[in-house]
């Protein structure tokens, strides 16, 4: 029997992993059944079940339905990582954004294999949960439910948030907090309490194309930043910037960025807070995929780390609840939460008072917690599918982002690809996906693609996959 220490699935997984690498096991071979396992160990069935999935998790082995576990077949390297990036270095007006709004109706289409829009499949979230936890507090708080909840939002949901905001090294009362419909809002309120139409916005390159279309809405510039898939944006590239353009605000997403999956380290993110305090510029930081990391530990928030610098916080529950309820929260420091909260009254009153109680209700009875565990397994698990099959797959000379978090992997392709082409080109054969230019606020990136990588997996997306690899 396998010796006592550690996990015990852990070192069960361990041994079947070594023989797969030495070849007893080899691609496509069946792996024997849990309860075979469990008397050929002498370990118990949960054990084997649980060394299995341990398995799954890291890419060895996967299930079939109704057939068993078996040896997946891996690329024999992994693909290289793009490179940093070198966007234009002066601010400029927002362009090239007409494509977003026919990715995200494409995103509604069930003819279409979504690979386009970063909105995770209803199989990744916890829908029944959530459906009971409303259908509670709307028979609980029938009346409350269908009132306004004027800003700054309901007070039980700002107490649950202002908990779990402690795991990111946030300590906050909850009467900083500011709910908001999505994080999509809580940038755009942050956004107009610390600048004017005409002012320099700094950002990663890439970076997510809804705050771009924000920057263009708000009549502002932007000032691509150059930004490395592994570490995140160049803080000595940012300085540069700073001392050559009037910047009056930085955006950043430092853990499990969009598109490129990187999560900033302590040192870098305490540079950059260091270096935007000593110029007086606000940090609006994004932390919708915070809570998406693979490994155990929740990277921390800028907020966290420098309590008294000058960070508008922003977050939501759409990739970990669902999309559609946009709930998100803000928590804007006190130099700016009055404002904040004016802007978010004049712009749409209130958020759903109903969808709050059900969010407030679900984070108060401990499954959030329990999702959120699986979650990060199952995301995990999606990034290194879809890894595998684009390796498989896509021509040589491709490069690949290998994330440590959220859902979505970065792509370049080799030679003069245009994926704004492609991607119109593979839509009109139903297969969705988001092409590099709309992620720059110049359209750069014309090699590059974003695929989202939380679809449910089945043979129309490898189908999908081999019909983008023939059109390369």
């Amino acid at each position: 029997m396998l010796q006592a220490e550690g996990h015990l699935y852990e070192q069960l997984g361990q041994e079947l992993a070594d023989r797969i690498e030495r070849g007893i096991y080899r691609p496509g071979d069946r792996l024997p059944g849990v309860r075979v396992l469990s008397r050929q160990l002498d370990v118990s069935v949960s054990t084997a079940v649980a060394a299995y999935r341990w398995l799954e998790d890291v890419g060895y082995v996967e299930a079939r339905q109704r057939s068993g576990m078996y040896v997946r077949q891996r690329p024999t390297e992994l693909l290289p990582q793009p490179g940093p990036s070198a966007p234009r270095s002066s601010p400029t007006p927002v362009t090239g954004q007409d494509m977003v709004l026919r990715l995200l109706k494409a995103a509604n289409d069930p003819q279409v294999v979504q690979l386009g829009a970063a909105v995770p499949d209803p199989e990744y979230l916890p829908t029944a949960s959530l459906e009971r936890c409303i259908t509670r507090s709307l028979r609980k708080h029938r009346l409350r439910a269908l009132s306004y909840e004027f800003p700054p939002g309901l007070p039980e949901l700002r107490r649950q948030i202002a908990r779990r905001m402690t795991e990111a090294g946030c300590v906050m009362n909850p009467d900083e907090l500011v709910i908001t419909n999505g994080c999509q809002e809580a940038l755009t309120l942050a956004l107009r309490a610390v600048t004017k139409p005409g002012d320099v916005v700094a950002i990663e390159s890439p970076t997510f194309y809804g705050l771009l279309q924000v920057i263009d809405s708000l009549g502002l510039e932007a000032l691509e930043i150059p930004t490395d898939p592994q570490q995140g944006i160049s803080v000595d590239a940012l300085k540069l910037a700073i001392e050559r353009w009037p910047v009056k605000a930085c955006v950043v997403v430092p853990n499990f960025s969009n598109p490129l999956g990187f999560c900033m380290g302590d040192g870098r993110k305490r540079a950059l807070v260091e270096l935007l305090s000593e110029h007086g510029i606000p940090l609006i930081e994004d932390d919708v995929y915070g809570d998406l990391g693979f490994s155990k530990v929740r990277p921390s928030a800028c907020k966290g780390l420098e309590p008294r610098a000058d960070i508008l916080y922003c977050a939501s529950f759409s990739k970990t609840m669902a999309p559609g309820l946009r709930v998100g929260w803000i928590a804007p420091g006190r130099r700016h939460l009055e404002r904040v909260e004016y802007l978010k009254y004049v712009t749409n009153l209130a958020t759903s008072g109903a969808l709050q109680l059900g969010v407030a209700e679900l984070l108060e009875s401990g499954r959030y917690e329990r999702h959120l565990r699986q979650m990060r397994v199952d995301y995990s698990r999606a990034v290194t599918r879809m890894t595998d099959a684009v390796t498989r797959h896509f021509p040589p000379g491709t490069r690949v982002t290998r994330p440590s978090g959220g859902f979505v992997i970065w792509v370049e392709l080799p030679g003069s690809v245009d994926t704004f082409e492609l991607a119109g080109r593979a839509l009109e054969r139903g297969v969705s996906i988001a092409p590099g230019p709309v992620f720059s606020a110049t359209q750069k990136y014309r090699n590059c693609m974003r695929l989202s990588c939380a679809c449910h997996w089945d043979n129309r997306v490898e189908r999908a996959l081999l019909t983008l690899s023939q059109m390369l």
